[in-house]
């Protein structure tokens, strides 16, 4: 068997892995006072065990051998653990890190180094977030674990089953009952992760993570679920609004991708519209984040975030949308290329932003009428957002959110009427 450089790399890469889940575990045992199992040096060992097996079983060609080496790693892991165990510390989590960084070092030598890397990077989080786990088991409620359970009843158990495609007839074909019921199961998550990341990290924080991670899927189901929410929280309307603003800066920077990716030349007349409305929502963002009262944080108390009758209302909403757009596209034809960006764009900008921009590159669509399309649609899809802020939301979060959204309007509408 010939040594070569690469097989170096393999097992240096299996020595980094081992010696950094170790330091962590040297980090965690001295910060605790406890006697160290195992630490940087031997984790690093471990992962060179793991590599060596792997590589002794492919020189004889028989599994025996490494399962041998895993089998005789097991028997000391689980003698140390009886001896912890004698001495009164009880748990399995360096043991379980030992075995599963012996396997990593396996996979390294099998050279599937992207995948060992990543399982030594989350294998290390997981190590280092107990203090933040187990502040967030304390904090949630038997309320909680049962709504955790309904939402994956909906998620995993009804949405599977939903046929994905609808043999109505036009303009009723749109009616797909998995995408329709998918927006239902996004609605329900985002109130439950982003109630989960406000316990996690604290209101402020919680609330705009989920606005810009929510704003990556669907700013409209985080437009709606934080306006519900402000509903049922008042103090916490501040911070609802710049999640959601958040959510459409997003939105913006989604369709400036969207449209790069699949047309450059369209992108020379899109973005400035588009830029110059997300600059502004941007800037607002700031505002929002700088004009918060640091003293909420502190005397917020949040209720159970599961609502599933309010998303169920939004999935029959988004299904009357897209009806509506369906019929727009029926009806004006080709020569509605404007109408139909506009209702296409209230229920879906990603939508209508995607088939403009191929019908631009295929030359049915002149580049200048499909980028001031892709811009009303836009400007149709805040403007939606922001009927669900006005109908659905506190008072309180319509004075702080509909200023930024004026704002972002007025810079969109005036750059693309100047689009020529």
């Amino acid at each position: 068997m010939t040594v070569s450089a690469d097989l170096f790399i393999r097992f240096g890469v299996a020595l980094a892995i081992g010696f950094m889940i170790g330091l962590q575990r040297e980090y965690a045992f001295r910060a605790k006072q406890q006697e160290l199992l195992a630490g940087e040096r031997t984790f690093a060992l471990m992962a060179l065990v793991g590599s060596l097996a792997a590589m002794i079983a492919d020189i004889f060609d028989s599994p025996l051998a490494f399962l041998g080496i895993i089998f005789l790693v097991g028997i000391f892991t689980a003698i140390a653990y009886f001896i912890d165990a004698w001495r009164g510390q009880v748990g399995l989590t360096t043991e379980i890190a030992i075995l599963i960084t012996v396997l990593i070092g396996a996979l390294c030598y099998w050279d599937y180094l992207a995948l060992a890397a990543a399982l030594g990077i989350i294998t290390t989080v997981l190590l280092s977030v107990k203090f933040e786990t187990d502040r967030l088991v304390i904090a949630l409620t038997r309320e909680d674990i049962y709504a955790a359970l309904q939402f994956a009843v909906i998620s995993l158990v009804i949405l599977p089953v939903l046929p994905k495609e609808s043999n109505l007839p036009p303009p009723f074909d749109v009616l797909s009952p998995f995408r329709i019921w998918l927006m239902v199961v996004f609605i329900s998550g985002i109130n439950f992760i982003g109630y989960l990341a406000i316990k996690f990290v604290g209101p402020e924080r919680g609330i705009g993570l989920t606005g810009l991670l929510g704003g990556l899927v669907s700013s409209t189901g985080v437009t709606l679920g934080f306006s519900e929410r402000s509903n049922r929280d008042s103090s916490l309307a501040r911070p609802f609004s710049l999640a959601i603003m958040i959510s459409w800066t997003v939105m913006f920077a989604r369709v400036l991708v969207e449209v790069g990716v699949l047309n450059r030349e369209l992108l020379r007349l899109v973005w400035p519209p588009i830029a110059a409305a997300g600059v502004v929502a941007l800037l607002y963002c700031v505002f929002l984040h700088l004009s918060q009262r640091t003293t909420e944080k502190d005397t917020l108390e949040f209720s159970n975030p599961f609502d599933l009758v309010a998303a169920i209302k939004f999935g029959l909403l988004y299904a009357l949308i897209l009806v509506a757009a369906r019929a727009a596209q029926l009806y004006f034809g080709d020569t509605g290329v404007y109408i139909s960006s506009l209702v296409s764009g209230l229920a879906d900008v990603d939508a209508i932003t995607i088939s403009l921009t191929q019908l631009s590159l295929e030359g049915t669509v002149s580049e200048v009428v499909a980028a001031q399309s892709i811009v009303i649609a836009t400007i149709a899809n805040t403007i939606a957002k922001g009927a669900i802020v006005i109908i659905g939301g506190a008072s309180l979060l319509k004075r702080a959110l509909l200023p930024g959204m004026l704002l972002v309007l007025v810079t969109a509408a005036v750059l693309t009427y100047l689009l020529v």
